[in-house]
């Protein structure tokens, strides 16, 4: 699992290797020193108490321990400047996306604002995201996908994914207690943002996985666990549905998050109100929300073309 990585990243040696480039016969090796590492833990508290995920907290975590490598001055004494050649840096050499770049913004406000108590953040504008939409698939292309995995655990994984909308993170700590299998719904629990919700279940997934809770070898909490009782990593997921599109033959880049996309957009399309998709999905914001109605497909066919009505 994320956490139990993320302890083992916490408790390795402060040390940090700087990637071979052309002419270096050896790595550049440099080591954090024991204050850095202390703010570096109080820097990991807060953001648990703060009811960060753990993936969340993994990569603040890893993004603030290089600031600091790159910074090479003690935490109290960092300054803008520190910060804005950092950014540049990334950008510059690391060639980093300005998604990237907006990640590493968010990881060192947090730290300033919570840790340090200074506001320098406020002054340094984060990187533009850029605006792509999300890529969906076709309702052929999802039943395709289903079919070509291999496994009927990983096909039930995958209609899990696709019917609930679930974030393949919410997929996999989903537990038996969670589904009401009468009512059709499941239970998520500390999703995003740490916030509880109901999601709707098909009624011949709710009869499928029944029947394979029932009669699996492996004794577990989870619904989605391996032989020996262990939940799935969201690593694992990924791989499987990966592996199925390949298989599938489907040319569009097909991630789990593709499947939540997909069912957000296949309501939109069948006229489920847009407030409902917002509730279902989890989403704090309804903007967030409506760019599924830029995707749309089917409502944009049925959009008349002006020439036609000349």
């Amino acid at each position: 699992m994320e956490i139990e990585a993320f302890k083992k990243i916490c408790s390795q040696p402060e040390t940090i290797k700087k990637q071979k480039r052309p002419g270096n016969s050896m790595p550049e090796e440099k080591t954090v020193d024991e204050n850095k590492k202390a703010m570096l833990e109080r820097f990991r508290q807060e953001l648990v108490i703060g009811g960060y995920s753990p993936r969340t907290t993994k990569m603040y975590y890893l993004y603030l321990r290089e600031f600091f490598v790159n910074a090479q001055k003690k935490p109290e004494e960092l300054e803008r400047q520190d910060v804005v050649s950092f950014l540049a840096e990334k950008k510059e050499k690391g060639n980093v996306s300005n998604a990237t770049l907006a990640l590493i913004h968010a990881a060192l406000k947090f730290f300033f604002d919570k840790v340090l108590h200074k506001k320098i953040m406020d002054e340094i504008k984060s990187a533009k995201k850029a605006k792509t939409l999300p890529i969906v698939l076709t309702k052929k292309e999802v039943r395709a996908l289903i079919q070509a995995a291999k496994k009927r655990r990983d096909r039930l994984m995958i209609e899990f994914l696709y019917s609930s909308g679930a974030r393949v993170s919410e997929a996999v700590k989903l537990k038996t207690v969670d589904l009401n299998l009468k009512e059709k719904t499941a239970g998520i629990k500390g999703g995003k943002g740490n916030k509880d919700r109901t999601v709707i279940l098909s009624k011949e997934w709710a009869k499928k996985i029944k029947n394979y809770v029932k009669r699996r070898k492996a004794k577990s909490d989870f619904v989605f666990a391996k032989k020996n009782g262990k939940p799935f990593s969201t690593d694992s997921v990924q791989r499987l549905v990966k592996k199925a599109a390949d298989k599938a033959g489907i040319e569009k880049h097909v991630t789990p998050h593709t499947l939540r996309h997909s069912h957000a957009t296949h309501l939109l399309e069948a006229g489920e109100n847009i407030r409902t998709i917002q509730e279902l999905l989890g989403h704090s914001s309804l903007a967030t929300t409506q760019i599924y109605t830029h995707v749309s497909l089917e409502k944009l066919k049925k959009v008349k073309n002006p020439l036609d009505k000349l």
